[in-house]
């Protein structure tokens, strides 16, 4: 349930986006399977398994769920069999088919294994607070998180999310953070950092070690900046912050994992107390870590 990287963007506190009126948006755009000859098919799927609402809502936070479904076809396969193909042809007729022959071979070629392929389907989970003014996707990447987005834009007449900014700059209060080994209030600076050179190619790496302030020091005025830090927030999340305002690793500690453990219920009751308690966390926790970097600009 947890989301574990966030690429965050804003949306104005208030947002009077109906959970209805959302999932008859996002309705033209649902998930159905590939055809024999698609390499690829995405779409929306509950959130929910067992569910048909393409939204899940629950303290007017809401999930979504992109489903994209891949063929699994090594373009060594293709150039193998493309091989065998023209080598018979070289046999038959007695020259090397041309470039433009060897292109229609390949894309016959691909047709027919196409339906023998195996299909890998993977999802990709948003949350919507507008509330709190966030829309979240969880992914490791941000070119992926952008295909997501423009899907919704798509959607969505009109939406009014913007990458998240803040007024100040990420990099140099983590820097400064790192540097005196003290977080703002509420936060604790965990054994995890990269800090870089300004041109980007230096580079130094702290990883589950405790660092040394002098060292960090040397390095700071060497120049470099902090751009990942690990950090905990109130004892209860554990995360790594970019320079990109991106939050990464996010990890629920004992005090929400034994809350979690003690919903009681069915599947439904414990997806819905499972939603309410990341929904409600990670929107204070993002909140707190925008105002620790200035606020977002006006």
């Amino acid at each position: 349930m947890w989301f574990r990287n966030l690429i965050i963007y804003s949306v104005p506190r208030g947002w009077d986006l109906a959970p209805e009126a959302l999932a008859a948006l996002l309705a033209p755009q649902a998930f159905a399977p590939g055809t024999s000859l698609e390499e690829s098919s995405i779409g929306w799927v509950p959130p929910r398994e067992g569910d048909d609402s393409l939204v899940f809502t629950i303290n007017q936070q809401m999930l979504l769920t992109l489903r994209q479904e891949k063929k699994l076809l090594p373009a060594k396969v293709v150039t193998q069999v493309l091989k065998q193909r023209a080598e018979q042809i070289e046999a038959e007729d007695g020259f090397k088919p041309g470039r433009k022959r060897l292109k229609e071979l390949k894309e016959q070629i691909r047709d027919e294994l196409l339906p023998r392929a195996f299909s890998l389907a993977s999802d990709m989970r948003v949350w919507i607070d507008p509330v709190g003014g966030w829309l979240v996707i969880d992914s490791t990447s941000a070119a992926r998180a952008g295909e997501v987005f423009s899907l919704l834009v798509k959607a969505i007449d009109r939406l009014p999310a913007r990458p998240l900014k803040v007024a100040g700059s990420v990099a140099g209060e983590m820097t400064a953070w790192l540097s005196t080994g003290e977080a703002p209030a509420g936060f604790t600076v965990d054994q995890d950092a990269e800090l870089r050179a300004r041109d980007g190619k230096a580079t130094v790496r702290f990883a589950n070690q405790s660092m040394d302030l002098e060292d960090v020091a040397r390095h700071t005025r060497a120049g470099k900046q902090c751009t990942r830090l690990a950090l905990t927030w109130a004892d209860r999340i554990s995360f790594v912050l970019t320079d990109k305002l991106e939050i990464k690793r996010v990890r629920a500690l004992d005090v929400l994992k034994e809350a979690a453990a003690s919903a009681e219920g069915d599947a439904d009751e414990r997806f819905a107390s499972d939603a309410m308690l990341m929904t409600g966390e990670l929107s204070k926790l993002l909140a707190e870590v925008v105002d620790c970097l200035g606020g977002q600009p006006v």
